[in-house]
Parts: structure tokens; C-alpha cells; sequence
């Protein structure tokens, strides 16, 4: 049964329960779009050929051929169709399966209208995220940009690649790599190049967050929810609504609130601290960490099936070593970013310079080649960038002597306990007391830094 309506976007409802099929047809409808239905996967193929839609819902569980198995057919199709998928509370995980395979997004049975309403409005507007897509990749063949990410190296390019594919989607991405790669600009990209472009983008980095107040900072609170709550308070995904939340550093989330995030993120509600109301939410999740996922599960700073709603899709960001070769477009894309912001005029970087560079091993990468340039551009002024710009000592090797302060020694018997001390206290004279830098060096965040010098009484 097709219901016509002036409506261009065309909407195929696919769900082998006759009532259920019938009243999502109707409710579709008044919304103004033009429906079909179809029992199964294979009389919705059938449909397809013949009425060509733009928006696919279908149920996962269905006779003859599910949801899973319709999606990975319609490839093969001319067109493209954004597909939302239903599924009831104990299939999730098919849910998650479904958006690896390219699905839109989910919603689970029994259907919540406002929430089904809000997900065909956002992919009606897929189509015109497409078209930015496109748009990037141009740029991406022309100049090997992608947003504010640079880079022409295969790595980077695999990336790119990656990023066009999902973005449009409201997937969920966790995102690793070294501290410094890169991360919150790979979020960042992944929300201008979606449908939420235009709202907000909201960072957390759950490291840097008291234990205490974490749950309150995610999910607000109401007045008098706890001592010092004088005030209601929005939380970050009420912030974010509509829009795009990164979670960063997610492995410093205590545990307690990774359960809470997690019950967030599949049943789409929140509740503020001493609210007894529950709230929807539309909100793309993003995460981030520059730990190892599968050590920081065994070591119990991550919850697993939080990892597996999370990591839909996982964008793992290289360090700068092993991209060399994108580190001369990098810094020639920061002077020009540096040449705006500081009122300067500097006219190109001078090839002994970016020979430095290729020599070096960056191990605070991109953060540190951003932070190296910037003073650079700063003393430069005008003309060419030289290396007399550069940070007093860039690059040096210095040799192994007694008291060295860049060596750590320790003899045979040294306790892993105390080697590590002996690493961090060192690491953190060298950069003359700057944590977030010695932490950044140690591949680990403040707060463990800060937790680590509370142990030394330091």
C-alpha cells in the first residue's frame, strides 16, 4: 500500500507485524512524508526497485530476511537510502551491528513518536550533509585538508577517507592515538561534516573533571541536589542537544558513571542529579583516549560493553614519527592559522627548518610541532621563518654523562614501583615543572600525573 502526499521525501516502512506496519505508515504520513510498506526484507527490495525511497525503517527480526541482511543488499543498489532501524530493548547490539553496516541510526520498540519524528527530520537533511562531503573530498584531491586536519601521507589519507564515510552518519566513534595527535580535531571534523554542523559542539575531558562532580558536569543537576547545588545546572548533553558531545580521555570516567553514560546511550533518556524526570535526548556521541582500550578494560578502567557501544567505528590517530612526510604542508597550514591570530606576516618556513623537524621524534606530535611554531611565527615576526626561531636547543641530541638531566639511571634491582617515580620526578624537572607538558611526554593524563605526585608527596 503506497500513501501519496505532495511530500518529495519518500519514507518504505518495512515490519512483518501488520498492526504495527499500518500505524507506523499513518503516523509517518501526517508527518507529511509519502510511505510504503512492505512485510520483509525481500517484498521491500521488490519495493525499492519499483518506488525508489529516500528513507528506509525497518525492523531487525523479521521472516524470510532481516534488517541486517536487507541493509548489506542495498549496496548493490542504485541510489543511496538513509535507513533507521527499529529494534526492541534486548537487540542493541544488532542495533550497533546495523550502523557498522551504514545504517542512519536506531530507535528501539515500543517507538517513542517525538524521537522517531526528530530522527526522519534529521535524515531528510542527510542529503544536504552529502553534498559538504563532496565538497570536502575536492578539497581534501586538491589540497590534503580535510577541515583543520592536514595531511597527504597514506596514514592520514585512510583517515580522511574514514572520517567522509561516517560523518554524515550519528554513529558513535571512539577515537585513539598518543596525546597530541590530534583527537578533539578529528571530533571536531567529524561534527562540521554532519547534519549538526550548526549546533553546538561540546568537549569534556572526563581526566580533568573531579570524581565528585563528573556526574553533575555529564548530566546537571537540580537546585539542591547535593551541598553547593544553589542553582540548576545544565549538563553537557543538555548543552550538546542536537548537536555533537566528545567524551575525551573516557578511561579517567569512573566507573560508577560509565554505567550511567552507558544506560544513556541505549535508551537515548538522562536524568539530572535529584531529578525524578527523565529527559530525551539527541545528542551524537564521540570519545576519545590515549590509552590502550583493551589494557584500560583489564585494568578495569573501562567498562567493556561500554567500549563496545562506543567504539562503532574506531579513528586511531598516528603519531607525528610515523607521518614525517606531513609535517611541511602541517606547518605551513599553522603559519597561516598563526599569521591571523597574531597579526603576523610571516612568508614561508626556510628549508633548514623543516630539516629539523624530519630529524626530530615529536613525542608531544602534533600539539608539539603546533606549540613550537606559534612561538616560532611570534619571533619571526615578517619574512621567512629560520631556525634562529626556533626553541632554544630544538632538536639537539644530547650526549649520556653523569647528571644528566635528560637520562634516568637506575641500577639492577630497581622496583617498577620506584623506576616509575624516578621517570615521572625527572620528566617533570626536565620541562621545568610543567605537568601538562611532562604528562603529555609521559603518555599520561593530568589527573593520573596529579594522582601520581599526591602518592610521592611531591
Amino acid at each position: 500500500m503506497i500513501v501519496a502526499n505532495t511530500m518529495s521525501q519518500k519514507v518504505l516502512i518495512v515490519e512483518d507485524e501488520p498492526n504495527a506496519r499500518m500505524g507506523l505508515a499513518e503516523l509517518i504520513s501526517g508527518w507529511g512524508y509519502a510511505t510504503a510498506v512492505a512485510g520483509d526484507g525481500v517484498e521491500a527490495l521488490e519495493r525499492i526497485e519499483e518506488w525508489h525511497p529516500s528513507i528506509l525503517v525497518s525492523d531487525l527480526k523479521m521472516p524470510r530476511m532481516d534488517g541486517l541482511t536487507l541493509l548489506g543488499k542495498l549496496g548493490n543498489l542504485e541510489g543511496n537510502m538513509t535507513v533507521i532501524m527499529l529494534t526492541a530493548q534486548g537487540s542493541i547490539e544488532s542495533a550497533v551491528e546495523s550502523m557498522k553496516l551504514g545504517a542512519f541510526d536506531y530507535i528501539q520498540k515500543p517507538i517513542d513518536p517525538v524521537h522517531l519524528k526528530r530522527l526522519l527530520s534529521d535524515a531528510s537533511s542527510q542529503r544536504q550533509t552529502e553534498r559538504s562531503i563532496e565538497s570536502a573530498r575536492r578539497k581534501v584531491r586538491e589540497t590534503g585538508m580535510l577541515g583543520s586536519l592536514v595531511g597527504k601521507s597514506p596514514p592520514m589519507q585512510a583517515i580522511f577517507s574514514l572520517i567522509e564515510r561516517i560523518a554524515p552518519n550519528n554513529v558513535s566513534v571512539l577515537i585513539t592515538g598518543e596525546s597530541g595527535t590530534g583527537k578533539e580535531v578529528v571530533a571536531r571534523t567529524l561534527h562540521e561534516l554532519s547534519g549538526r554542523s550548526d549546533k553546538p559542539f561540546i568537549a569534556v575531558n572526563c581526566a580533568a573533571i573531579p570524581e565528585t562532580l563528573i556526574e553533575s558536569e555529564i548530566f546537571g543537576h537540580e537546585r539542591g541536589a547535593f551541598t553547593g547545588a544553589v542553582e540548576r545546572r545544565a549538563g553537557c548533553f543538555e548543552l550538546a542537544e542536537e548537536g555533537t558531545l566528545l567524551l575525551d580521555e573516557i578511561g579517567e570516567m569512573p566507573i560508577a558513571t560509565q554505567a550511567k553514560l552507558l544506560r544513556v546511550l541505549e535508551d537515548r533518556t538522562y536524568r539530572r542529579l535529584g531529578s525524578k524526570v527523565e529527559s530525551q535526548i539527541n545528542v551524537r556521541v564521540l570519545a576519545a583516549t590515549n590509552k590502550d582500550p583493551a589494557s584500560a578494560i583489564a585494568d578495569g578502567h573501562l567498562r567493556s560493553d561500554l567500549y563496545y557501544r562506543l567504539n562503532v567505528f574506531n579513528i586511531d590517530m598516528p603519531p607525528l614519527r610515523l607521518h614525517l612526510e606531513d609535517i611541511p604542508p602541517i606547518a605551513e597550514a599553522m603559519v597561516r592559522t598563526m599569521n591571523e591570530r597574531h597579526g603576523c606576516r610571516v612568508s614561508g618556513i626556510d628549508p633548514s627548518v623543516l630539516e629539523e623537524f624530519a630529524a626530530y621524534d615529536w613525542p608531544g606530535n602534533v600539539r608539539e610541532l603546533r606549540n613550537a611554531m606559534e612561538r616560532a611565527v611570534v619571533l619571526c615576526g615578517t619574512g621567512k621563518l629560520g631556525r634562529q626561531h626556533l626553541p632554544p636547543g630544538f632538536g639537539t641530541v644530547r650526549p649520556t654523562v653523569a647528571g644528566d638531566s635528560s637520562q634516568v639511571q637506575m641500577p639492577v634491582g630497581t622496583t617498577v614501583d620506584e623506576a616509575e617515580k624516578r621517570l615521572i620526578l625527572r620528566t617533570l624537572e626536565s620541562t621545568g615543572n610543567n605537568k601538562t607538558r611532562a604528562a603529555e611526554i609521559l603518555g599520561i593524563s593530568l589527573k593520573t600525573l596529579h594522582n601520581k605526585l599526591k602518592e610521592y608527596g611531591s
